[in-house]
Order: C-alpha cells, then sequence, then structure tokens
C-alpha cells in the first residue's frame, strides 16, 4: 500500500489545532491531517483499538506532531506506546507544545522524540516553524521501507 505521508496533529486545543492546520495550509502543505483530541484516540488510531477497532493498519502516518498535555493519555504516554510497538517504533514523533519544562524535554527525548518544538506565539513564527518541520520530515527526511505486520 502506498504512503500517502499523512501526518498525525494530537492536540487537545482547538485554537492551537487551527493554528497549525492554518499554518500547514499557508505554507503549501496539503497533506492529509487526521486530528486526535486526545492521546487515547491518537492510541486507538495509530493501533487499530477502541473506537477505531477493525481499521486498517496499512497507513500509519508519515509524521506525528503531539502535544503533552492531554487529556486521558499524556503525550508522555502516547510516545512510550509508539515506541514500545514494533509496527510504530520508527514512525517520527515531533514533540510540539508550549510546555517550556526542562523535564519535559528530557523526558520527550528519553522516550524517543525525534525532536521537540515549543509553539511560538507569534502566528508568524508558528508559521516559519511549521514550515520547517514540514520542509524537513515531509520532505527531505528519508525513511527505513516499512511493512507494518510483517514477519
Amino acid at each position: 500500500m502506498a504512503n500517502r505521508k499523512m501526518i498525525l496533529l494530537v492536540e487537545d486545543n482547538q485554537d492551537d489545532e487551527e493554528l497549525t492546520l492554518r499554518a500547514l495550509r499557508k505554507n503549501n502543505i496539503v497533506n492529509e491531517v487526521v486530528v486526535a483530541r486526545t492521546g487515547e484516540e491518537a492510541v486507538d488510531l495509530l493501533f487499530g483499538t477502541g473506537q477505531h477497532a477493525g481499521q486498517s493498519l496499512g497507513d500509519l502516518p508519515q509524521i506525528i506532531l503531539l502535544d503533552l498535555n492531554l487529556p486521558k493519555m499524556s503525550g508522555l504516554d502516547v510516545l512510550r506506546r509508539v515506541r514500545s510497538d514494533e509496527r510504530t517504533r520508527l514512525l517520527p514523533a515531533v514533540v510540539l507544545t508550549s510546555s517550556r519544562e526542562d523535564e519535559d524535554i528530557i523526558n520527550s527525548y528519553s522516550l524517543g522524540a525525534n525532536s521537540y518544538v515549543r509553539k511560538p506565539v507569534d502566528f508568524v513564527q508558528f508559521t516559519e516553524a511549521v514550515k520547517t518541520l514540514g520542509l524537513f520530515w515531509l520532505v527531505l527526511n528519508e525513511m527505513p521501507s516499512r511493512k507494518p505486520g510483517a514477519t
């Protein structure tokens, strides 16, 4: 199955979600964006569980943009779950958060985050950050070929 270069945005704040989607569009990043509003929903989407039970796992996202402060399951718990499964272990996961806590940065990298980006307050700066993320992770970055569920 062809990789559609879908983006999984895990964000519970509707304003930040809209800002991210607007910044993607403004930078002509036209990839499909699937939004999960809780950590639990993100895990269900990725692994075909819960409300997404029976969903095909053939189309994994090209990148996960992950907020840390989420209801039901934190972003760090999502990252822990993603890195613990062979099918998703290599997915690029970028923490995109407003947290400035050193502990969050250390924990994110310790759990396998590929990058930690603080959300700029200014829309112009935020748009530039999203442009850079999109260019690197969706265009320039090379991923190993992966076959989910392959033995």
